[in-house]
């Protein structure tokens, strides 16, 4: 199941990134998030200046995809998010594989003296290790307390078609367990979406107007159901997005019914639900201090601000090119909580200031849509995956954007930062 490249780096042993390591897992693990806050200074990214293209990798995913498949089966990504201590990035594809590839050592000295990444040629290096779903990945997230300097937590989860929930071994690609739920015939039911909640015990999974949990440590057919219409209010439609507060012991769920709701992690009761959506909700993601929920949704061009303490009306709007794909577009928060930043259709990644929702600036990372974006935990650098689904002929879009078009590839960025000497 795990293919292994020789030019791939290697989990590293010891230095600054496994001190780093060691550092973000005890202060998940043993409660001490501020301390470690006290004692490591977050990086202030400045926008004010391009960010350098340090690592490229194209060639790894060019191969077509599965026979069977939709459109004109070239294979192309979905979506890339950093492991919770950095040290990695994980992508997934329309191959139905998923590549982890490790930060080499290179990077963690300030990557200053690294030449920028050529595009068109070689890749950087290869994936340390694939995974190979035997159907298409319909969502994937990391164990958040997962650290290099404990085995034990290097784990991803991944939910595909007619599959199971399937939890793998990130140091060695061995599927660990599975997590299965049964519809009313006594047939495996996928997952559509899932996440781990902030202490990593439990492990929710989004279906049709219900939400199931399982206990990380009981793998297995083990789960408690809860639907989503109590009272008639809640999503009404697939989950397809499950993202946790950081601190008041809430989730938000969003659907494609083009809904948003809020409820209590310990008993799912209903608190909020947000209407304002243009199309189905593909992401929900709170801020880094829990006030604060940003939405977003396919064929629908803005990221919704909600206050939680406030829900009557949205707080702002965030602009991106996405408003006719269906694709799943990911967006994200740097570790200070200060900016969002996503991708779009027009292969421009958009840094907008949270405080008050103004556009910051904007690069181009690819010459095709960017589908995914990741600040990493503590480094000034974020990864961006590209490409999208095509049918045989250009899109209208396209030709108005004047993109190159089918860029299906992975690059990590370092943005310049208040730290550096």
């Amino acid at each position: 199941m795990a293919a292994v490249e020789e030019a791939a780096p290697v989990p590293p042993d010891g230095g600054a990134e496994s001190e780093a390591a060691e550092m973000d897992a005890a202060a998940v693990t043993e409660g001490e998030e501020g301390e470690a806050a006290a004692e490591y200074s977050w990086p202030q990214l400045r926008f004010d200046r391009p960010p350098r293209r340090l690592y490229h990798f194209a060639r790894q995913f060019s191969s077509a995809a599965p026979a069977g498949g939709r459109g004109s089966g070239e294979n192309f990504l979905k979506g890339v998010k950093w492991s919770p201590d950095g040290s990695s990035f994980l992508t997934s594809s329309e191959d139905n594989s998923l590549r982890l590839f490790y930060l080499p050592e290179d990077a963690y000295g300030g990557a200053e003296h690294v030449a920028e990444a050529a595009v068109g040629g070689e890749d950087s290096y290869g994936a340390f290790l694939q995974v190979n779903e035997g159907e298409p990945v319909y969502d994937f997230c990391w164990y958040p307390c997962m650290s290099l300097s404990d085995p034990a937590t290097c784990v991803f989860a991944t939910t595909s078609r007619d599959h199971p929930i399937h939890l793998w071994d990130a140091t060695s690609g061995e599927l660990r367990c599975t997590y299965r739920a049964y519809d009313a015939m006594d047939e495996i039911a996928a997952a559509l979406s899932i996440s781990f909640n902030s202490t990593g015990s439990k492990l929710f999974a989004g279906y049709n107007k219900a939400i199931r949990v399982f206990d990380v440590h009981r793998p297995g057919r083990d789960f408690e159901q809860y639907s989503l219409l109590k009272g008639g209010e809640g999503p009404t439609g697939i989950i397809s997005s499950i993202s946790f507060s950081p601190h008041n012991g809430m989730l938000a769920v969003g659907s494609y019914s083009q809904t948003t709701a809020v409820y209590a992690e310990s008993n799912m009761e209903p608190l909020y639900v947000l209407h304002g959506q243009l199309g189905g909700v593909t992401q929900v993601l709170f801020s880094k201090d829990g006030n604060y929920l940003y939405t977003g949704g396919r064929k629908d061009p803005y990221i919704l601000c909600w206050d939680i303490r406030n829900t009557v009306d949205v707080v702002y709007k965030l602009y991106r090119a996405a408003d006719t794909t269906n694709q799943r577009i990911y967006f994200d928060i740097e570790p200070c909580g200060r900016h969002l930043a996503t991708g779009g259709q027009d292969g421009m990644v958009h840094v907008y200031d949270l405080q008050g929702g103004q556009w910051v600036t904007g690069f181009q990372a690819a010459a095709d849509t960017v589908n995914g974006f990741s600040f990493h935990p503590y480094l000034p650098f974020a990864v961006t995956s590209s490409g999208h689904r095509r049918f045989g002929m250009q899109d209208e879009f396209e030709d108005e954007l004047n993109l190159g078009g089918d860029e299906n590839c992975c690059s990590v960025w370092m943005f310049s930062s208040s730290q550096e000497a």
